[in-house]
């Protein structure tokens, strides 16, 4: 999709007017459009669909089939109907925002309309773009020039955290296929802990206090911002046997997998294997900061009353941290549960190269993280602003969100996390690579700890088999609203 005509950007400054110009809080994009007050009525003049459209996508996504809206049409459409300037449909994580998305996705029904906002728990994005998107596609390809604007303008807000944005992004990219596009490019409402991908695109890193009148101008940001381009990476994961418990939305199982059989390999491969799939957009990590998100995820979950926002989680999560190991590698007695070398073996392919090269793993090195974005740790950038004589020296380029790299770094343990969080220091510089393959075995280790884009997982290990853990770009990238 392009960027918004210059009408678009017309229109909407008929329904804004300033009251003060003031610098954008560097903190919350949200309120990147203090200042500026949002008239109720045009902004949801301007988003909402015809209520045909509405009735007949709700109706086949609860159906699950693309005819069931039929009925609508027949009564509103095609008509003299006249499309809606910036079609919007929003996603929300209602266990995002301190739990506090009942009351904030009733707040977007009250600015656009009950069947343009989604509630993840009761509606899948994959049922969206099958159904509801289809319901739009078939009745264009019926004449209607009304589903036919809508669909080719529409655009998506999701309101959540990384995991929740990563998986509609995900979803979305199934529409990259002729007689499917476009694709809507998405935009966001930060509600999670870290939000990286929000900061990245200028949504901001939290939720602001001043959150109802904050949510008009996001909705209006949403509509007439820019787009660009994010690079999407796919990840595959072949195990032995057995299946995952409780793997993340983004990781799902599928039948066979193709990974590259060129390579020698530490391990044994079983004659029955099960293998997973899915798509990152900011980082995949392996090790010790896995293994504590994945202990604090289970801690929230079972204690509800803890999340209450995300100043609350970064707090328990620094507490606990502590209570892992996690600062206390240097007095672990045996060396082969200290560093990830003891189970892991990298290979990477640099840029226009089709050879495997092996990595050596760093003996200190608890965590190794690629990074697609410069958005880590809510906010932190590990690999660093470089020098252009450091960048020749190492071979590396200067990281970019869509330059078809991945930064892959290590941490130590917690002493130099924190000094490398606080950017102090940067982070132990491994390589830049356009794919990467891990292979996992045992030993002393049960389980290995993985996570992509803050949805961690416990990975079961065997002694004499191996895990692979294999990351490919994605040959399309996501499309992005910028905020800023």
């Amino acid at each position: 999709m392009d960027s918004p005509s210059s009408i678009g950007e017309s229109s909407a400054a008929r329904i804004i007017t300033r009251s003060s110009m003031i610098d954008s809080i560097k903190g919350c994009a949200l309120s990147g459009l203090v200042g500026i007050r949002v008239d109720k009525e045009e902004l949801r003049r301007r988003l909402i669909m015809p209520d045909y459209l509405r009735l007949a996508m709700v109706d086949a996504i609860k159906s699950k089939d693309v005819d069931a809206g039929d009925q609508h049409f027949k009564l509103g459409g095609p008509g003299e109907i006249s499309p809606p300037e910036a079609p919007m449909v929003v996603f929300i994580n209602p266990r995002s925002g301190g739990r506090n998305g009942p009351v904030i996705k009733e707040r977007l029904q009250e600015l656009m309309s009950e069947e343009q906002v989604f509630d993840l728990s009761q509606v899948k994005p994959n049922e969206f773009v099958l159904y509801g998107l289809g319901c739009l596609e078939k009745l264009a390809a019926s004449g209607d020039y009304c589903a036919k604007e809508t669909r080719e303008k529409i655009r998506v807000v999701v309101a959540g955290g990384d995991g929740t944005v990563g998986w509609v992004l995900g979803c979305l990219g199934e529409l990259n296929r002729p007689g499917r596009e476009p694709v809507p490019p998405v935009a966001i409402v930060p509600l999670g802990t870290g939000n990286d991908l929000s900061r990245s695109f200028g949504w901001g890193g939290s939720f602001p206090f001043a959150w109802k009148s904050a949510i008009k101008r996001t909705l209006l940001r949403a509509s007439v911002g820019p787009v660009c381009r994010l690079d999407s990476w796919h990840l595959t994961v072949q195990m032995p046997f057995g299946e995952l418990v409780d793997p993340p939305h983004s990781l799902k199982r599928t039948g066979e997998c193709s990974l590259d059989q060129g390579l020698e390999i530490a391990g044994e491969l079983a004659d029955k294997g099960s293998c997973y799939e899915g798509v990152f957009y900011n980082y995949f990590s392996v090790g010790m900061d896995a293994q504590v998100a994945y202990g604090f995820h289970h801690l929230r979950n079972e204690k509800p009353h803890l999340a209450q926002g995300p100043v609350t989680n970064k707090i328990i999560y620094s507490g606990y941290s502590c209570t892992q190991g996690w600062f206390f590698t240097p007095c672990i007695s045996d060396p082969s549960l200290r560093g990830l070398n003891n189970i892991l073996r990298m290979y990477i392919k640099r840029v226009h190269c089709s050879e495997w090269e092996k990595i050596p793993v760093p003996n200190s090195v608890r965590s190794i993280v690629a990074l697609n974005l410069h958005s880590y740790g809510s906010g932190r950038n590990p690999w660093g602003k470089l020098r252009p004589e450091y960048l020749e020296k190492k071979g590396f380029v200067e990281a970019h969100a869509d330059d078809g790299l991945l930064e892959i770094f290590g941490l130590k343990h917690g002493w130099h996390a924190s000094f490398v969080m606080v950017e102090l220091i940067t982070a132990k510089h491994i390589a830049q690579a356009a794919a990467i393959r891990f292979e996992i075995r045992g030993g002393d280790w049960k389980d290995a700890y993985l996570q992509m884009d803050g949805e961690p997982w416990k990975q079961p290990m065997r002694n004499e088999y191996s895990t692979f853990v294999e990351i490919k770009r994605v040959p399309f990238q996501s499309l992005m609203v910028r905020g800023e």
